[in-house]
């Protein structure tokens, strides 16, 4: 595995605009640690500003919970008027992450992934929300990337992973042992880092951000996948022999992001 050309800072002029906005919509009252790992993920995977953007009823209970390095967007509601004008700004979305299940969140989420005109990793609620509604995905012509666990694919149809991404013209990410990243054109990639320790709360909620981060950074989609699936997967590896498979937690995951780059 090689570093993607945009992560190498070549350029000792650069500055934080040339490294890509990404917008985390996610959370909800019981869930704002969802959205809380998924933007520092994605500051440690290089993102070069992050903002997460929740209902404004709670915004400050989340910005408690954040790190200091990530910005917030106080919505009104969950509603894509609401968003619609604050998205030029941003260069990738991610959605979905404890966002819940309740119908007009369902209903925002399914706005989004049919009109939104930015790359998009969709996860956790975000897929939920797909259940019965798959044909949105060919609605929107941009990037997706689809991040399912099994029973989440299952929920969302019986064909292969490979078979759903060139029928839906989406990138599927099926997390689990030997990750399985598919593209549209029949590429894939079967990834060989991580661990069962891995299977924690909060673990894709982690990738998710990193994916979106190097999507922002100008990654291709299936590189953005693949390269975020094995860096993932290095960081649970890493995390794991300092903190043991049982003891392994999420937070350790982003703590061993650095360490797992320089293994690249």
């Amino acid at each position: 595995m090689r570093w993607p050309t945009p992560l190498l800072r070549h350029d000792p002029n650069a500055h934080k605009h040339d490294f890509g906005h990404v917008l985390i919509l996610a959370g909800s009252p019981s869930m704002l640690g969802a959205a809380a790992l998924s933007a520092l993920a994605a500051m440690r995977a290089g993102a070069g500003m992050v903002t997460c953007g929740v209902p404004a009823g709670l915004n400050l209970t989340l910005q408690k919970k954040l790190s200091p390095v990530i910005m917030t967007l106080a919505l009104r509601s969950w509603d894509y008027k609401q968003l619609e004008k604050h998205l030029p700004k941003f260069d990738a979305v991610a959605i979905g992450p404890g966002m819940g299940r309740d119908a007009k969140t369902q209903t925002f989420i399914r706005a989004v992934i049919a009109r939104c005109p930015k790359p998009l990793v969709i996860d956790a609620d975000g897929l939920n929300a797909l259940a019965g509604h798959t044909d949105i995905l060919l609605k929107n012509k941009g990037v997706k990337i689809l991040t399912p666990h099994a029973g989440e694919i299952a929920r969302l149809t019986r064909l292969s992973p490979v078979k759903f991404a060139k029928a839906y013209k989406s990138i599927v990410l099926l997390k689990g042992h030997r990750t399985l990243v598919a593209s549209p054109d029949g590429k894939t990639y079967i990834n060989r880092t991580g661990n069962a320790g891995m299977a924690t709360a909060g673990s894709g909620d982690v990738l998710t951000g990193m994916i979106a981060a190097l999507l922002a950074q100008g990654v291709d989609a299936f590189e953005a996948a693949k390269f975020g699936a094995y860096v993932h997967g290095k960081a649970g590896d890493l995390a794991a022999k300092k903190r043991t498979k049982a003891g392994l937690i999420a937070t350790d995951l982003i703590e061993h992001m650095p360490a797992a780059l320089k293994h690249v």
